[in-house]
């Protein structure tokens, strides 16, 4: 399970999903304490490439409360190991200009996955390793309860 961190009925929902998407490389949730997410509060996830003729997709996943002040968010994410060191910022909108939020709610927390690469091509087998991090002006980022990430092969849906 690695560092899925979940609790009562949400994480039965998540092992079971887990279980039927058995063919992902990785797919890790990390609850963030008190809902603030520091910088130095990374995600952090080993990946192991079997098959470097293979593309791979990868999928940033976030959960957040009413708590959180922006519309936006910005993440950096790291890609090392095997010869590859690879950095990249990304943003992503939460909120419409009106303010209604653009995730998937129930009760007070919003749910998001967004595609960060979906054509990733290993140079060679290895161990790889991903990182995110939280790139706001805010440490610690208020609101936000999870984020994760899936790597799986680019041909499933």
């Amino acid at each position: 399970m690695n560092n899925l961190k979940w609790i009562g009925i949400v994480w039965v929902a998540a092992v079971f999903l887990q279980g039927c998407t058995s063919n992902h490389v990785a797919d890790i949730n990390m609850s963030v304490p008190d809902n603030n997410w520091a910088y130095a509060k990374s995600l952090k996830t080993a990946i192991d490439i079997k098959d470097n003729q293979t593309a791979y997709k990868v999928y940033f996943k976030l959960r957040h409360t009413l708590d959180y002040r922006y519309s936006n968010l910005y993440i950096l994410m790291r890609l090392k190991g095997a010869g590859l060191n690879k950095q990249t910022r990304y943003q992503f909108k939460l909120a419409n200009a009106n303010g209604e939020w653009r995730g998937h709610g129930s009760g007070d927390i919003y749910t998001y996955t967004f595609p960060l690469l979906t054509d990733l091509h290993f140079d060679r087998p290895g161990k790889y390793e991903i990182e995110i991090e939280q790139n706001m002006r805010d440490n610690p980022l208020v609101g936000i309860s999870d984020v994760g990430v899936t790597v799986s092969p680019a041909l499933e849906n």
